[in-house]
């Protein structure tokens, strides 16, 4: 492509040349003036077009080279993200927090401001309200068993949250009771006659297979094998034959079931 070009420059070059001695050259007839000024104005005319069309290529060099450039650039920084770890971005937005945070707060303190104060007025209250939701999920209320009272109440809050009411069954029911739908001490219709719905069984049925279930689980003795061979004397015995064989029965398993079979040599 070089050696194209600089032939074409060349081409150019002697052409302009001619072009400007036949200029310079005093005419000898008119005739000769007439073919002469012809040839000049058709070569002069070939030398802008090759002038354009050399124009036009350096410009598309230079796009190629250009494109090139930021192809390769590309090329290398999605290379560089592809060697990053995969959390990479949410630790620099952590890291760009964190130093916005700590920068603010001392120029909160240069300024004799309570920063957790000021952060706090940013704060709405939709945010505020998600914030302590996320605690409190995040909190373990359950301790554990303390006493029959504590684990019956646990056990309340749970069905009742579990709870998913039907707000059209109970105001048709508000609506037919009336004040007897909020029965006092001194009334003895209280349980009324309403029987339970079929929803109702079912979801005490589905509860009760639930903490069945889950009591099942409770236990961390593992069950015993009737049909297991019996090796030990002893739990504590059982215990330790279980941990030799853990370790040992890869090796040893082959020259015990030629003991058993009373083939060993």
């Amino acid at each position: 492509m070089a050696c194209e070009k600089k032939d074409i420059g060349d081409n150019l070059s002697q052409e302009n040349a001619e072009i400007n001695s036949s200029e310079v050259s005093e005419p000898v007839n008119d005739g000769a003036s007439g073919s002469t000024s012809t040839a000049s104005e058709g070569t002069s005319s070939a030398a802008n077009k090759r002038a354009e069309r050399l124009k036009k290529l350096k410009e598309l060099h230079l796009r190629r080279n250009e494109a090139r450039k930021m192809n390769y650039q590309e090329v290398v920084e999605e290379d560089r993200k592809k060697k990053l770890p995969a959390n990479w971005e949410a630790k620099q937005k952590r890291v760009d927090w964190e130093l916005q945070d700590h920068k603010a707060r001392a120029e909160a303190e240069a300024q004799g401001e309570d920063y957790d104060r000021l952060k706090m007025l940013e704060v709405t209250a939709e945010d505020a309200e998600k914030l302590d939701k996320r605690k409190k999920r995040k909190k373990n209320a359950d301790v554990g068993f303390s006493d029959y009272a504590a684990a019956q109440q646990r056990q309340y809050s749970r069905l009742v949250k579990q709870m998913k009411p039907d707000l059209a069954e109970y105001q048709e029911q508000k609506e037919k009771l009336g004040e007897q739908m909020y029965p006092t001490a001194n009334n003895i219709s209280y349980g009324g006659e309403g029987k339970v719905s079929k929803e109702g069984v079912d979801r005490m049925v589905a509860d009760l297979e639930k903490q069945i279930d889950k009591r099942s689980k409770y236990s961390r003795r593992r069950a015993h094998c009737d049909e297991a061979d019996i090796s030990f004397i002893n739990e504590r015995n059982m215990n330790f034959n279980k941990k030799l064989s853990r370790f040992y029965d890869q090796y040893t398993g082959e020259i015990r079931q030629n003991l058993e079979r009373g083939t060993a040599i």
